[in-house]
């Protein structure tokens, strides 16, 4: 699909690292447009002047790939794991994107937008697919619960094996979702002046009510859910901004 539909070449992941399921990345990628739309005239914005934050852009760098392809968008990636980050590069430099996306290592895994963006620069949006499970354990029972419901598990005693690959700072943190979520709607304020809209996908949908009562503490001017489907898959991102509609029809018309 990155081949036919991006003209993607070369592309693969590290053993044991996140595959990403390519429609549904699309699908925050093409909602993520139509959000910058409403502050340009309801039209999508396209070209370099666009420039998006991916926390967490992992070993595929998919979110870059998909969102450079479609609307010309530049990118900073960025990931704890050096990793994912060489392999990133790798597949840049396969593809010659690297002058559309810049890789950068943040050094503390806890926290968010602290010490990988600068105080100068601006972004249109940002975006993340957290960590959702609180331990590697969790992970390990959402599989098992997976496998019983396809009436696939056999042995009750046998160590459940995950559905799908990943990095524990791919999947799992303490406090799962809500306490990764949390820490970056906090750090957010800082920067609240320097980017337009804040997102990231949310996995389950019992962490909303605590995502919208952190949104409500730290004053953002306005927040909204929007949900995306692909068949029988489920899923949303929440966006937030501190900006009022003035200040995002400024934002939109800067040239």
């Amino acid at each position: 699909m990155l081949q036919h539909f991006y003209g993607i070449k070369d592309w693969d992941v590290p053993a044991q690292y996140l595959c990403p399921p390519i429609p549904g990345r699309a699908d925050y990628v093409h909602s993520l447009a139509d959000l910058l739309a409403e502050s340009n005239g309801g039209a999508i914005p396209r070209g370099d002047t666009v420039r998006v934050l991916d926390i967490g852009v992992g070993a595929s760098c998919i979110y870059p790939l998909i969102g450079y392809r479609s609307y010309g968008w530049h990118f900073v990636g960025t990931d704890a794991d050096e990793v994912a980050l060489k392999n990133a590069r790798r597949i840049l430099d396969a593809n010659q994107l690297g002058d559309a996306v810049e890789l950068r290592l943040q050094q503390s895994p806890s926290s968010i937008f602290e010490g990988v963006t600068y105080a100068d620069e601006y972004f249109d949006l940002t975006l993340c697919n957290p960590p959702f499970h609180a331990s590697l354990a969790e992970a390990r029972q959402g599989a098992q619960r997976k496998w019983q419901n396809l009436g696939k598990e056999s042995n009750k005693h046998k160590k459940p094996v995950l559905n799908f690959g990943g990095q524990s700072l791919e999947l799992c943190c303490e406090g799962g979702e809500e306490a990764f979520v949390t820490r970056m709607i906090e750090e957010s304020v800082s920067g609240g002046n320097h980017c337009l809209w804040f997102t990231t996908l949310i996995s389950k949908s019992s962490s909303l009510p605590h995502v919208y009562r952190v949104l409500k503490n730290v004053g953002a001017t306005d927040n909204r859910t929007i949900e995306m489907s692909q068949g029988q898959k489920k899923s949303r991102f929440v966006a937030w901004t501190f900006m009022d509609k003035e200040q995002r029809s400024a934002w939109g018309a800067k040239p």
